[in-house]
């Protein structure tokens, strides 16, 4: 791929992006939005849907929702909690309506143990927020703020409809306890055995076969290089055509940053529809915050605010990159608060996408030239509706979410296509979205006409740039991530020192 339509990707990028975000927090859904970056907690940054390809787990389904972006490893000392006066959610849409059928709802509680010293004959609460001494287990006595979560289950309209208990298969509490953060080696030797222990198998009321769920501090899986690209294309080491390891020396601006995942891995048959044959399934996640808040003016530790009203809904993510290069700037909240049946009011952005068309503005000369064909059909079969014969839903209403067909096996670690579908590989993005799927390089070739190549929804006459292989030069694929459920990992630790 020449120089020039390397150039032609990143000033594209920087055009689309740079009235809205600092250069330094731009990735995949961090910070996204003008009012998102306002409430980090609630900042979804990722979501995963994939068919579970650990040995053995062949009939369920992953989930994960990543939230609270950029987290660096030392910021101490209140970390990264998540919020208490938020709703998290995770919908699934199993007969391709556009409406969720199915909702996991996680509500977060922390609670101040005060742990205190004597000094000088008085007992003192310390200072530090986390730890008071060495972690090992489960809400262990070194832990100064334990925080919790409770799980719900909504089948149905997400606030209307039936509600259940998700409880611990094992004890049957219905309340679970989520890892303190990587705050470092001292504090937590054994960072990873300490955050297994928070993995739990779950009972989903009205499903047979329990589940399995984790909560906590993760490696941030997002790869993007994003500081060489945004100053002007200062690319060291630009990448080449994929030989092997072509695109290992550029940056991956996230490389030092944590995240926190909510996921879940649920059996297969408790998704789809019962009433149905049709193996597709949509999922997005979505947060939300009361409409009220009333600031205490005398604080304390539980009560620094009063909430109230109905939850308004200020985050959702389904398919990657969909808000950061689809959506106009005017229209970034406003998709963050809508629903997918509400999604004809964004067609204009998918039939008539801008980033194409800025792409060959800057350097037609070089070849990077935007698809012809309008409407373009094939983005909204990658963004709306599924892609026919490979994750369209036999009836479907055009909405934007992703897309899994469960009946497509899993492919194990080690043998995954980095680039999903346009790689060969129908278990990956689009099909759904593996921590492995590089989807800034996917995205990028599919706005350009990669499915016309392929005839989908177009034809390769349509796309003259839809075989270059553009990129962002930073590489990713499944050797980074684990071979088992949570997937993502270990976070970073914030003092690497012993």
């Amino acid at each position: 791929m020449s120089t020039l339509v390397k150039k032609a990707l990143g000033l594209a990028l920087l055009s689309t992006f740079a009235s809205a975000y600092a250069p330094s927090a731009v990735a995949s859904s961090h910070r996204e939005a003008p009012f998102i970056t306002q409430n980090p907690k609630v900042d979804g940054t990722d979501f995963y849907m994939f068919r579970s390809y650990e040995p053995g787990r062949s009939g369920f389904v992953t989930m994960i929702a990543d939230y609270v972006p950029l987290q660096d490893p030392g910021a101490g000392p209140n970390y990264f909690e998540m919020d208490p006066n938020a709703l998290y959610e995770i919908h699934i849409d199993n007969n391709g309506d556009a409406k969720e059928d199915l909702t996991f709802q996680f509500r977060f509680s922390n609670t101040n143990k005060d742990t205190q010293l004597t000094v000088g004959g008085k007992q003192v609460s310390i200072p530090l927020v986390i730890n008071g001494g060495a972690i090992a287990g489960v809400n262990a006595p070194g832990t100064n703020v334990r925080e919790t979560y409770a799980v719900t289950v909504v089948r149905g309209d997400r606030r209307t409809g039936t509600r259940a208990t998700v409880v611990n298969a094992d004890t049957g509490a219905a309340s679970f306890d989520k890892p303190i953060d990587n705050i470092g080696n001292k504090s937590i030797p054994n960072y990873a055995a300490y955050a297994a222990a928070h993995v739990y198998n779950i009972t989903i009321p009205g499903c047979a076969t329990p589940a399995r769920m984790f909560v906590g501090q993760r490696k941030d899986p997002f790869v993007v290089n994003l500081g060489e690209t945004f100053d002007l294309i200062n690319i060291k080491a630009p990448a080449t055509e994929f030989a092997a390891n072509a695109e290992s020396a550029a940056k991956d601006d996230l490389a030092g940053k944590n995240i926190t995942s909510i996921e879940l891995e649920v059996a297969t048959a408790c998704l789809v529809a019962a009433s149905s044959t049709d193996p597709v399934i949509g999922g997005w996640t979505t947060a939300s915050m009361r409409q009220g808040r009333l600031l205490n003016p005398t604080p304390n530790s539980s009560t620094p605010s009063k909430e109230g009203g109905a939850w308004t809904q200020v985050s959702r993510l389904g398919a990657p990159l969909v808000n950061e290069v689809v959506i106009g700037l005017k229209d970034k909240d406003t998709f963050n608060s809508s629903k997918p049946s509400g999604d004809a009011q964004f067609a204009t952005y998918v039939t008539n996408p801008t980033l194409p068309a800025l792409i060959e503005i800057l350097y037609g000369s070089a070849g990077a030239k935007a698809p012809t064909n309008f409407p373009r059909n094939d983005l909204v079969a990658a963004f709306l509706t599924g892609v026919k014969g490979l994750n369209q839903p036999a009836t479907v209403t055009p909405s934007e979410m992703l897309r899994l067909n469960t009946s497509i096996a899993a492919v194990a670690m080690g043998g995954q296509n980095r680039l999903g579908v346009i790689g060969g590989d129908n278990a990956g993005f689009p099909n759904g979205r593996r921590p492995g799927d590089d989807v800034v390089d996917i995205a990028l070739r599919v706005v350009m006409g990669k499915l016309c190549t392929l005839n989908l929804g177009c034809a390769p006459t349509d796309a003259v740039a839809g075989g270059l292989h553009f990129t962002d030069g930073a590489y990713l694929d499944d050797s980074f991530f684990n071979a088992s459920f949570p997937y993502l990992k270990t976070p970073l630790p914030g003092s690497p020192q012993q």
